[in-house]
């Protein structure tokens, strides 16, 4: 008996759906990261239900928990990719300043500190919100901890380890260097989000950072600038930074 004759149409059939439900899935997920993002942004975590969430999605309370467990897996995600935005858009600037202003490591870590730090004093971002304040009260230090190694620190461990090979650094153990001054950036970014006053909040941690950072340097490097370039509301009594 010969086998029942299968037409083209027949074929191409599933995985044409199977592409189309693929596809319709991932504009379900990209749409309630949407709308969560603008939510945790304006509100705020605490403040936000999900029933404003599917709304704003316009898909229905199973479609969120079929791709989320739970409105604090919703906010994970959204913080992963507000989190890979700023650090993406860093990096793209310190690349951009380094090909037409080329410099030393020294030199590109202290622009690329300065940058981080004052982007945790802007309230026009996301980052501040959802990041820096939300982000450790929602899902602990073990969610911040994760972000900063994947998104900081093979960066800043070639830039200490170029620093040291042009003897801007004394020759410091890198692994473990990286890992306390990625965390003194860490608690220095968010204690500036968390300030009732970013900006002198900012001038303040600039000024106790370059202090402890000069300590890693030769003698002879230039000093360590990290001081805002923005004026904040209330100056503190000495706005330089207290390097020698």
């Amino acid at each position: 008996m010969r086998p029942p004759a299968v037409h083209h149409n027949q074929v191409v059939t599933k995985p044409r759906r199977d592409e189309k439900t693929a596809e319709a899935k991932a504009d379900t997920r990209t749409a309630l990261v949407a709308a969560a993002r603008r939510r945790f942004a304006e509100q705020g975590y605490a403040a936000t239900g999900t029933e404003e969430i599917v709304a704003d999605a316009r898909v229905t309370r199973g479609a969120l928990y079929h791709h989320f467990r739970d409105k604090a897996d919703l906010f994970r995600e959204v913080m992963k990719e507000v989190a890979s935005e700023v650090a993406a858009a860093l990096v793209e600037t310190e690349l951009s300043r380094e090909a037409t202003e080329p410099s030393d490591a020294w030199t590109q870590l202290c622009t690329g500190f300065r940058s981080l730090l004052d982007f945790s004093t802007r309230t026009d971002t996301d980052f501040q919100r959802i990041v820096l304040v939300d982000g450790p009260a929602v899902l602990g230090n073990d969610a911040w901890n994760a972000l900063v190694e994947r998104h900081g620190y093979r960066l800043l461990s070639q830039w200490l380890e170029r620093a040291i090979a042009e003897n801007a650094i004394d020759p410091i153990p890198v692994a473990p260097l990286t890992r306390l001054v990625a965390a003194l950036l860490a608690e220095a970014s968010l204690y500036i989000a968390k300030a009732t006053d970013p900006l002198a909040a900012r001038q303040e941690t600039g000024i106790a950072l370059d202090r402890l950072m000069s300590g890693i340097a030769r003698r002879g490097a230039r000093p360590w600038e990290t001081t805002s370039t923005q004026p904040a509301r209330d100056p503190v009594e000495d706005p330089a930074p207290a390097t020698s």
